[in-house]
């Protein structure tokens, strides 16, 4: 541990920044000349709300999340299915899934702090997956701690390979509660003492995740002007948008009167619909568009499917307005199975890995992996995989009854390969031709009555 703080500190670990640029920076201006040049515009009476920026960090994507109704959804459904399974033993037979097992070696995955269960457990680690692509726990006795993503350091060393470098060896990590700005004393943590669960790689780091929000983050940011538009529409009375033009002899004073005295009369929803009467030359012009001009549900939902999308959440599940438009409840479970097969198991398999070295292995070929039986959300499942063992199970019988040695008959049925059939060289009395040596003989039928003596 100390060579590791050494290290860490002869060679501080440089942060990998992703700085997330606005599209506005490079549409808005162009280059000629070597000179940099705005583009020629109108200039409108209503330019519009600029994009909120988002920090392109833990913080930012927190309150993001917490003010995004679409983004809430979205993580709230990956939370409820993910954490709704629990951890098992597997046994791996001739490199095979094969039976699971529990045992009090899972404890710790089971009570990971006091209070704490297994869908505790689960639920922040996929939170802090989501936000910041990486979730860092820690073994502290009987207890797992969670470590903030964006206080977490990756402490990396060039991989020295025939006089140069090949890519880069993680040493282990650095904790600094509160930030590495804040002053107080990191944490030197070993790689085999910390579990990472990073399901998303991040393409410009080597060992680091991505959050899967960072490729939608300007869907978001539309998401929320579109929600500040409804807003804005409501309050302004709930009508277009309107251009009064005065003669020009008026005056400075009485133009501010007449704003006032229209505003206070006819602005805000509760003034929705009044007659607008106007007098002094004045005149009235309808500017900008209203919701079923612009196609607001289309634009917006299609909106709401690209996050869904970037989630790996099917927009009928998450219950969108535009999932819900071109999909069913006749086809929902298809939608089911694309969440369950293409987005959770994949997680559930990763986070079993990550956690694997926590935990006190068991002896034999065993593996830490994850139990979906009693989940819920898999209840159809189920009976999918019931059929699967019966028609296993038929197939088995059958050759079986062909002479095929039981052995072989069930590797070559769980290894898909029917090379792997061995035949005892026995067939079936059916296929035997008549008066074949070695064949049972049929005993003479006793007779009847009428034929006895």
């Amino acid at each position: 541990m100390s060579s590791l703080w050494r290290r860490a500190r002869g060679r501080p670990a440089a942060a990998e920044v992703r700085q997330i640029g606005s599209l506005e920076d490079y549409v808005n201006a162009f280059q000629f000349g070597g000179a940099s040049y705005s583009p020629l515009g109108i200039q409108q009476t209503m330019p519009g709300q600029a994009s909120e920026p988002i920090p392109n960090d833990f913080h930012g994507y927190a309150v993001r999340a917490a003010t995004n109704g679409v983004l809430s959804s979205c993580m709230d459904v990956r939370k409820d299915v993910f954490s709704s399974v629990r951890f098992t033993w597997q046994r791996l037979h001739k490199g095979r899934p094969s039976e699971m097992f529990g045992s009090s070696d899972l404890g710790l995955l089971e009570r990971p702090w006091p209070g704490g269960t297994t869908q505790d457990l689960l639920a922040r680690v996929i939170q802090d997956a989501d936000l910041a692509g990486n979730a860092y726990w820690a073994r502290d006795g009987d207890e797992l701690v969670r470590m903030r993503p964006d206080w977490v350091q990756i402490v990396l060393e060039p991989r020295k390979f025939r006089n140069g470098t090949l890519g880069w060896r993680r040493l282990g990590y650095l904790y600094t509660e509160g930030g590495i700005h804040s002053g107080n004393e990191p944490v030197a943590l070993l790689v085999d003492e910390v579990a990472h669960f990073a399901p998303k790689p991040d393409p410009l780091a080597t060992y680091r995740g991505m959050s899967w929000m960072t490729p939608i983050l300007r869907e978001t940011s539309t998401d929320g002007l579109m929600s500040a538009h409804k807003a804005r529409y409501f309050e302004n009375a709930a009508t277009p948008n309107l251009v009064v033009s005065m003669p020009r002899e008026i005056t400075p004073d009485a133009f501010e009167k007449f704003a006032a005295k229209m505003d206070a009369g006819h602005k805000g929803a509760h003034n929705a619909y009044k007659t607008l009467y106007l007098g002094g030359g004045a005149d009235v012009t309808v500017v900008g568009h209203s919701f079923s001009q612009m196609d607001f549900s289309k634009v917006q939902g299609a909106g709401e499917t690209r996050i869904a999308a970037a989630a790996g959440v099917p927009p009928v599940i998450v219950g969108l307005s535009e999932g819900l438009a071109a999909a069913t409840y006749s086809n929902y479970a298809q939608a089911r199975r694309r969440f369950a097969d293409g987005t959770v198991h994949p997680l559930w398999a990763n986070v079993s890995g990550s956690f694997a070295h926590l935990v006190r292995p068991v002896g034999g070929a065993v593996r830490l992996w994850y139990d979906p039986r009693d989940v819920p959300f898999l209840r159809e499942d189920r009976k999918d995989a019931a059929e699967i063992v019966w028609r296993r199970a038929q197939t088995i019988r059958a050759l079986t009854d062909s002479g095929y040695t039981p052995d072989s008959v069930v590797a070559a049925v769980d290894s898909e390969d029917l090379s792997l059939l061995v035949h005892t060289g026995l067939f079936s009395v059916m296929l035997q031709p008549p008066g074949t040596p070695g064949m049972p003989t049929a005993e003479p039928a006793p007779p009847t009555d009428e034929e006895a003596p």
